[in-house]
């Protein structure tokens, strides 16, 4: 049974029921429907937050095989609710692009997952649409300001950075040349679109903490320089309210439900390996808000999504987590050990072995933080006893907790055992976290401690092009920034054929860029795109909707 029959099965309860959950009285609710709803920012109590216990749930590295992230999440919320605490799961929205493209839906899986199911992996609330208009907003301005004979700021149009945005995999986007047809078209230029995921004002979104914030971070976006070198900021085209103005309801966390009618909230997608890959601070400090424990995610392995959730995002929101849970699968693990992806089915002692060092320099990564850690073995049913007993006996050795979950066949009573161990891994937690990097550390010195102490490096390597960019970053006063940094989620080192745990080997940093407005600085290694494309087969080529309008194949 796939995905979609699974959560066209069930039921789902009224939306107020489910903020009934979370005593959010109804006059709070702007409804979408019966079964999706905006909340306010009055909903958000400091005090509630700091009692609170925030969970987060990464991965080993991703592999073709996947690891069922967002599967675990939410069974485990679901699993947490089964053994009498108050949980909230509290996730990024799902963008277009992959929906059509290879990844398919993301709303978790099986009976652990988020509905309504098509809604969140569709159009949802608007929310991207928004991101999407507010960010092509400010590139009109731009090119407006550029052919403008009475406010022209002397912006040299080859030095133009920001590009205009779209929630779908369209390769044939990344670069263009807009301003044609003379006079009536504008100053001819180069330049191209993103995905909207990977707008800064997505970042910016799930990063500010209220209207003013967000008003605020969006005028501090740097857009280009003058023809004399003189950088540029948005809020020099007095951009900031409009933009304000656009996003005005897609600042609103949403409210839905699991399979199992409790509450989840929804809010953001920033890429995760070009942006910090996590949802908004509002949306966690929301769930904190009305839950006893808050289930949430970071994209990809923990080098990249758990690393940047804590050292960009938790630090600029004064946040914590209690534990982090590292989601690993049998059949990735024995990917890195070597084995054929045709073959992970196959039972195979030798190759699970060899592939534990990626999930052993996970766990140190985390543990470099000063966070409890709890291995979450995403269970299928190709999995031997004598391939769990391996995982069972090595995280032993390790001192670290590991359980088997069962969300995907059995809902939140297949996660029962692994809430018990998050509870109890919780009330260890001894003190906050502790950052890889002080901020006042020189940026190439933050660069170097993520890549020694994160992905296991020897060294960083900066091409002549990127030293002078990050010299300009550094003179315009960038220097304190954090920073987020831009690799493959293929592999822990900056080459994704290097699978397990690479040694031996230095990060590249191609070149720099900075997101002003957002608050970090990004070294790029390798070829990072900001658009992706299709794959030789969309997932699109599947999906299909019916005269009645139910929808198949979409995950």
């Amino acid at each position: 049974m796939t995905d979609i029959e699974i959560a066209q099965r069930v039921t789902a309860k009224h939306i107020r029921e489910v903020a009934a959950k979370l005593e959010i009285t109804e006059d709070k609710l702007e409804y979408y429907g019966n079964e999706k709803a905006k909340l306010p920012l009055d909903l958000i109590d400091e005090e509630k937050v700091d009692k609170s216990n925030l969970i987060l749930v990464t991965a080993i590295t991703p592999t073709p095989a996947g690891e069922g992230k967002t599967t675990n999440v939410i069974g485990l919320s679901d699993g947490l609710n089964l053994i009498g605490k108050k949980s909230v799961v509290v996730i990024r929205e799902p963008s277009l692009g992959p929906v059509f493209g290879m990844k398919g839906g993301a709303a978790g899986g099986g009976h652990s997952q988020v509905i309504p199911m098509v809604d969140i992996n569709l159009h949802f609330t608007g929310d991207f649409h928004a991101i999407a208009m507010a960010n092509n907003l400010l590139a009109a301005l731009i090119d407006n300001n550029l052919q403008s004979k009475t406010k022209n700021l002397g912006i040299d149009p080859r030095s133009v950075i920001w590009k205009r945005c779209m929630d779908m995999n369209d390769r044939a986007l990344r670069n263009i040349v807009s301003g044609l047809s003379g006079k009536t078209g504008g100053i001819p230029r180069e330049t191209g679109f993103n995905i909207t995921a990977a707008s800064e004002i997505m970042a910016i979104l799930c990063l500010c903490k209220d209207l003013n914030d967000l008003q605020e971070m969006c005028g501090n976006i740097y857009i280009g320089d003058t023809f004399d070198g003189r950088a540029v900021y948005a809020k020099e085209l007095n951009s900031s309210g409009a933009i304000a103005v656009l996003l005005k309801d897609a600042i609103k966390p949403n409210l839905v439900q699991t399979l199992e009618g409790n509450p989840a909230l929804i809010h953001g997608g920033p890429f995760a390996n070009i942006a910090q890959g996590t949802n908004s601070i509002i949306a966690t400090k929301m769930g904190m808000s009305l839950g006893e424990y808050v289930i949430t995610e970071a994209g990809f392995a923990a080098d990249l999504g758990a690393e940047k959730f804590l050292n960009i995002k938790c630090r600029k929101a004064g946040l914590s987590p209690k534990a982090v849970v590292v989601v690993a699968t049998i059949r990735a693990l024995k990917y890195h050990g070597g084995k054929s992806l045709d073959a992970l089915t196959n039972e195979d002692l030798e190759a699970l072995e060899k592939g534990m060092p990626n999930l052993e320099k996970h766990i140190e990564s985390i543990q470099s933080f000063g966070l409890p850690v709890v291995v979450s073995v995403n269970s299928f049913s190709s999995d031997t006893d004598a391939e769990k007993q391996l995982i069972f006996d090595h995280c032993e050795k390790l001192g670290v907790p590991v359980s088997i979950s069962n969300g995907w066949a059995e809902g939140g009573a297949g996660c029962t055992d692994l809430a018990e161990k998050v509870v109890e891994a919780a009330a260890s937690c001894a003190s906050d976290f502790t950052p890889t990097y002080d901020l006042k550390d020189a940026p190439l010195n933050k660069i170097e401690k993520i890549c020694k102490t994160i992905y296991g490096a020897d060294g960083v390597e900066l091409t002549a092009k990127a030293k002078n960019q990050l010299k300009r970053f550094e003179d315009l006063g960038y220097g304190n920034l954090p920073i987020c940094m831009a690799k493959t989620q293929k592999s822990l080192s900056d080459n994704e054929k290097l699978i397990g745990r690479p040694k031996n080997f230095d990060i590249h940093i191609r070149e720099f860029e900075i997101a002003a407005g957002a608050g970090f600085i990004i070294p790029i290694a390798g070829n990072m795109l900001r658009m992706p494309g299709l794959p030789a087969t969309p997932s699109s080529e599947r999906i299909e909707i019916d005269g009645e309008g139910e929808i198949s194949g979409l995950f």
